[in-house]
């Protein structure tokens, strides 16, 4: 029996799923699961007389008893309006019955559909045109599906494009949903304060991984450059005055390959690894570190901040750099001397002094802390 008061259908005894097939005037018969089953025996029970179509209020009575756990409000008050595509007479033909059935089932897929439409942006509004384009790859939505969807963001919001809120209207995210949302939009804390010690360590030692790594691997492909580099800038004259040893930067890169084989293209490499690894490494961590104290309880940082953060990443480096710099420089220039004894890190190290490794501090001071405290808010803002 059928109370439409209510709302509630009782539906009849259920044959076997494995015969139960679809209404008399389908053409072709087909095996459906157990959802598809419950809907097609409610069509059924209106469709007495098989014709394949129901009315529209036959339509939300089974709507609002097999589907209510898939209804939103504003779905729920746009069935009658819905029902046969918006069309007059409003009767509901059973593949259009099936169709509005598997897109409530399949909205998580419709919402992907449009964040691969629109790259991820929520605010993005998509025509049908661009959403079918988009859907191709997805099999399982047909496009009368993408007809109903229309629809429905039409009877809800008067509108021919749909956003994501019109998708949530449709479908909100349940609770049991969170656990596949997207990585970016999962925290593990809800502060940055909530973080404990050891959490605050670990998360150091990631970033001054990762910028040790970087700046290795970048160091390492631009040595050569940067041994020419320091050759040209120490230019001296020859045996003849006013003869220079090198004519240009080519010039410089065949004489070092010729006289002191390839590898003499990374002469002081160890020391300038050992020195730009933990240089990126300190920077970032030290600027990364600096932000997080300076930062308020809603993690926003003034730009002030962000710039006491840059000027402290760049003196921090400076303090750690500067002695390995100068070492990597005598080491480089050192390949030009034809005669004498081969020169070894340690022995400059002991010639200079702990003093004489900071020769130039003050230059690197006044170079280093000003272009980081520019650098960093820069990148943040221009990012």
């Amino acid at each position: 029996h059928v109370s439409s008061a209510d709302h509630f259908v009782s539906l009849p005894s259920m044959p076997p799923l494995n015969s139960l097939i679809v209404p008399r005037s389908m053409d072709t018969f087909k095996k459906i699961d157990f959802h598809e089953e419950c809907a097609t025996a409610a069509f059924r029970q209106f469709d007495k007389e098989g014709t394949g179509f129901i009315t529209a209020l036959d339509f939300r009575d089974i709507m609002g008893s097999i589907k209510s756990h898939l209804l939103t409000k504003e779905v729920k008050d746009n069935l009658v309006a819905a029902a046969g595509g918006g069309q007059s007479g409003h009767k509901v033909s059973f593949p259009y019955f099936m169709a509005f059935n598997s897109l409530l089932n399949n909205m998580e897929l419709v919402k992907r559909i449009y964040l691969n439409a629109t790259n991820g942006q929520k605010d993005q509004e998509v025509t049908k045109e661009e959403f079918l384009y988009s859907a191709q790859m997805m099999s399982q939505i047909t496009p009368l599906e993408v007809d109903i969807l229309f629809l429905l963001c039409h009877l809800i919001h008067q509108t021919t494009r749909i956003a994501y809120n019109d998708l949530q209207s449709i479908a909100p995210e349940q609770f049991y949903k969170q656990f596949t949302n997207r990585l970016a939009e999962i925290h593990a804390v809800s502060s940055p304060d909530d973080r404990g010690f050891v959490i605050q360590i670990l998360e150091s030692v990631y970033r001054f991984t990762l910028g040790s790594l970087a700046g290795a691997t970048g160091a390492t492909a631009v040595y050569p450059i940067d041994l020419v580099k320091t050759r040209m800038q120490n230019q001296r004259s020859g045996s003849f005055i006013g003869e220079l040893m090198y004519r240009n930067s080519f010039d410089c890169f065949k004489k070092v390959v010729r006289h002191e084989g390839f590898a003499g293209l990374y002469r002081g490499l160890v020391p300038q690894l050992m020195g730009v690894a933990p240089e990126k490494a300190i920077k970032l961590t030290v600027n990364d570190l600096v932000r997080d104290k300076l930062s308020d309880k809603n993690g926003k940082l003034p730009l002030y901040a962000e710039i006491i953060a840059g000027g402290c990443a760049g003196g921090s480096q400076v303090v750690f750099t500067n002695p390995l710099e100068i070492v990597k420089i005598r080491l480089q220039v050192a390949g030009e001397i034809a005669t004498g004894e081969k020169i070894r890190a340690w022995s400059v190290v002991k010639d200079l002094g702990f003093f004489g490794l900071y020769k130039g501090a003050r230059a690197c001071f006044l170079r280093d802390v000003p272009f980081s405290a520019i650098y960093f808010p820069s990148y943040a803002h221009m990012k």
